[in-house]
């Protein structure tokens, strides 16, 4: 798939596969690029990265010639958005969407005028999506996190937000969110899985991309028979630790 293909594939619900990056690493995040990832997501909410390392990663992701750049942003914030875009992101993952007016108000921040409010300064983007703005509002997609209560109370209506291309599940916090002590609290197993039929119905019903976030590529395909349109693997960090963990302990016999 091309980088310029993703917006259309995304938006037309067919599966694609992402990676996740959290670590300020140009070099790593080239070598991820090359694996054959539909789309590598920088993470600046939660992730170790700042604007300096956004640039670096998505320049690192642009020279694979391979999946396009996305950013969760830090916040559903016009300067956040907008940064993130202008530096050449293909989309954005906004977190902590609770409302159809926090969506529609994401979905503004991402789109040039007349149909959003994005300042007009794409220092580095225009040299890939773009310049014309109208060219730039098709080629980038916005994507709504649902991971509280009060998102997933709303997911029918923030899924009807017109100009939204999909939504996402951030599953640590939904988990949470639905009564768990933890991320990892299987006792409310049956009623999360029911916020996932609900969110991948949500999202279906709308015409609309469903993402989620996942621990592993087994996971991922089994989220992929169960609705969802779109899933993203693990982390850089995640399996950098993993990785040196198995050879120490196969090196310890």
């Amino acid at each position: 798939m091309s980088v310029d293909d993703f917006a259309r594939r995304l938006r037309a619900r067919e599966q694609v596969l992402g990676y996740w990056s959290v670590i300020d690493s140009p070099v790593s995040t080239e070598w991820l690029a090359h694996v054959g990832w539909d789309y590598l997501c920088l993470d600046l909410q939660h992730g170790l990265i700042g604007y300096d390392g956004l640039l670096r990663g998505l320049t690192a992701v642009d020279a694979a010639h391979g999946p396009a750049g996305l950013v969760r942003v830090e916040a559903n914030d016009r300067t956040y958005i907008g940064k993130a875009l202008d530096a050449g992101a293909r989309g954005v993952i906004v977190p902590l969407i609770d409302t159809a007016e926090d969506a529609a108000l994401a979905v503004s921040y991402s789109r040039y005028p007349p149909v959003g409010v994005r300042s007009y300064g794409p220092m580095r983007s225009q040299l890939r999506v773009g310049p014309l703005p109208a060219e730039a509002n098709d080629a980038v997609v916005v994507l709504a996190m649902i991971e509280t209560p009060e998102g997933l109370e709303n997911v029918e209506s923030i899924c009807a937000v017109p100009g939204l291309d999909g939504i996402y599940v951030g599953p640590s916090d939904l988990r949470i969110a639905v009564g768990g002590s933890s991320p990892a609290d299987s006792s409310v197993d049956e009623v999360f899985d029911a916020a996932l039929v609900r969110i991948a119905d949500a999202a279906a019903a709308a015409g609309i991309a469903c993402g989620i976030h996942t621990p592993s590529g087994e996971v991922a395909a089994r989220r992929l028979t169960q609705g969802f349109t779109f899933a993203t693997v693990a982390s850089d960090l995640t399996h950098l630790k993993a990785a040196s963990e198995a050879h120490l302990v196969a090196a310890r016999g």
